[in-house]
């Protein structure tokens, strides 16, 4: 078992009619195979237990009364934090009775890293669908965590797999709108929060980074749009003065084939499902949901709740695990961080 910093990682429940139960069960129990750093989820324990023995898989639950519990209850058993739960938890059926426990397990797990009493979030899948019916008016989880954590900086999203970082300008938000309110400076704001971050929390010491145009074949010139002649490519100018290191703008067709992925660290899109697309079709098992720009360390698996398959355990665990280690990773970079220790980098695609 691997500790991170002084303290464990705290996990959310998530949708509880999910597969995010069975990620977490999976999880400690494979926790020498993928030596998983310790962590405790805020949760409902009986609903955890009976998830379990529905499965008939051995793991022990511990409810524990503080974070430092889970530091020796983790090597036998899943330590939980209670959260109670006052509606069913019947797999692939939501029930929004739930809705307020799922978020103040969102809640109390942002509290717990900000006060440093865990070093970082990892955040299982929410139903959107579910908490917006009960009244739930943020567009998703970053937004919702920038607004806890009071962040003065937006947040910025980025997927993660072995092979491609990718980072979206706009994140949930229509398409038409998204379109209608990409700006220069947003482009701007992003790749700068993105810089420090993978400086900081990736150990890349000048990271290069390739801007996707927006319309097809980049516009033509203007004849396919404008978005690149009055934003996107102005933004790549004030970049580039600020001394960041940036190309573009590039067709979003050529921008992820293999050989294009080998000549930037991130790619920069201009909407949720030009930067989500490419990552889950290169390695949809590996990916992690990164958000950058916040005061603490959150991850997330980079899929959803899965209803369909909630229940009977063949959800693959993989995302999840490497959203912990990946957290683990930007905590102990974090820990040891020194900007002026930097070795020199080259263009890399790996955590």
């Amino acid at each position: 078992m691997k500790s991170t910093g002084a303290q464990p990682i705290v996990v959310t429940m998530g949708e509880p009619a999910g597969i995010g139960g069975e990620l977490v069960l999976k999880a400690w129990l494979a926790r020498k195979k993928w030596q998983t750093p310790c962590f405790f989820v805020v949760d409902d324990p009986s609903r955890l237990q009976r998830l379990a023995s529905s499965l008939d898989w051995n793991v022990p639950i511990v409810a524990i009364e503080n974070p430092q519990n889970a530091i020796d209850a983790f090597s036998s058993a899943l330590p939980v934090l209670t959260q109670e739960l006052p509606g069913s938890s019947t797999p692939g059926d939501p029930d929004a009775a739930n809705a307020p426990a799922v978020i103040e397990s969102i809640r109390e797990a942002t509290s717990l890293v900000m006060a440093g009493r865990a070093s970082a979030v990892v955040t299982n899948p929410i139903n959107k669908k579910v908490l917006y019916e009960t009244g739930f008016t943020f567009p998703g989880h970053t937004e919702f965590l920038a607004e806890i954590a009071g962040s003065k900086s937006r947040p910025v999203m980025m997927l993660v797999c072995p092979n491609l970082k990718v980072i979206p300008v706009t994140i949930h938000l229509p398409l038409i709108d998204a379109i209608r309110s990409l700006n220069r400076n947003q482009i701007v704001t992003t790749v700068e929060i993105a810089a420090d971050a993978l400086v900081r929390d990736f150990g890349i010491e000048r990271p290069h980074f390739a801007i996707a145009a927006l319309n097809p074949h980049g516009g033509e010139g203007g004849y396919l749009g404008k978005e690149e002649i009055d934003e996107i490519a102005p933004a790549v100018a004030e970049l580039k003065a600020r001394g960041l290191s940036v190309s573009g703008p590039t067709p979003a067709d050529t921008l992820f084939h293999e050989y294009a992925r080998q000549t930037y660290d991130a790619a920069i899109c201009m909407y949720h499902d030009q930067a989500l697309l490419p990552a889950k079709t290169i390695d949809f098992s590996n990916g992690v949901n990164v958000t950058l720009g916040l005061p603490f360390v959150r991850t997330s698996p980079d899929h959803g709740t899965a209803f369909e398959i909630a229940g009977t355990g063949v959800a693959d665990e993989t995302s999840f695990v490497s959203a912990l280690s990946i957290a683990y990773q930007i905590v102990e970079r974090r820990i040891g961080y020194n900007p002026h220790s930097l070795q020199e980098s080259t263009v890399t695609q790996h955590v």
